[in-house]
C-alpha cells in the first residue's frame, strides 16, 4: 500500500504572499498640476505665456475653442483589487490670458468644484407618450370630412 505524502503548511506560505499581495491598494498619480508655492510665482497682469511656461512648465490641455486658457490637470486614483479604481483627488490649474497674452486669471478646483456633465447625450424621441400608433388613426376617422376632400 502506497504513503499518502503528509501536507506541509510551510510550502503553502508562498502562495498565501501572493495573494494578499496581489489584493493590496495601489494608488496611481496622473498629470501634473503646480502646487500654491509654484503659483504664488505668476503674477496677474505681468507674466506672458512665455514666463509662465519657463516658470512652471507648459500643460497638457489647452483652451479648446480660442486658446485663451492653460488647464493644469493633475488626479490620484486608488486601485484595489479587482473592484472599480476610485478617484481620491483631483486638481485642476486654470490661468486664463488676456489679448495680449498676458496672465488674466488663475484659479485651482478640486474634486468637490466637479460636476457630472454629458458630453454627448443621444436621445431618441418616442413620440406622443401614453397614445399608441393604432390609436392615433383611430381617432383620426371621427374626424373624416368628405367636402374637404372634394374641394368644398
Amino acid at each position: 500500500m502506497p504513503q499518502m505524502k503528509t501536507f506541509k503548511p510551510w510550502l503553502a506560505l508562498p502562495l498565501l504572499v501572493l495573494v494578499i499581495a496581489a489584493c493590496s491598494p495601489v494608488q496611481r498619480f496622473h498629470g501634473y498640476a503646480p502646487d500654491d508655492v509654484q503659483l504664488a510665482e505668476i503674477e496677474v497682469g505681468r507674466d506672458t505665456r512665455e514666463t509662465v511656461a519657463e516658470k512652471i512648465g507648459r500643460p497638457g490641455i489647452t483652451g479648446v475653442i480660442d486658446g485663451t486658457g492653460w488647464y493644469y490637470v493633475q488626479s490620484d486614483w486608488l486601485h484595489e483589487g479587482w473592484r472599480a479604481p476610485v478617484e481620491l483627488d483631483r486638481q485642476v490649474v486654470a490661468i486664463t490670458f488676456d489679448t495680449s497674452d498676458r496672465v488674466s486669471n488663475v484659479e485651482r478646483f478640486g474634486l468637490e468644484d466637479g460636476e457630472v456633465i454629458a458630453l454627448s447625450r443621444r436621445v431618441t424621441d418616442t413620440g406622443p407618450a401614453g397614445v399608441s400608433v393604432l390609436r392615433q388613426i383611430m381617432s383620426n376617422f371621427g374626424r373624416f370630412n368628405p367636402r374637404q376632400m372634394l374641394g368644398g
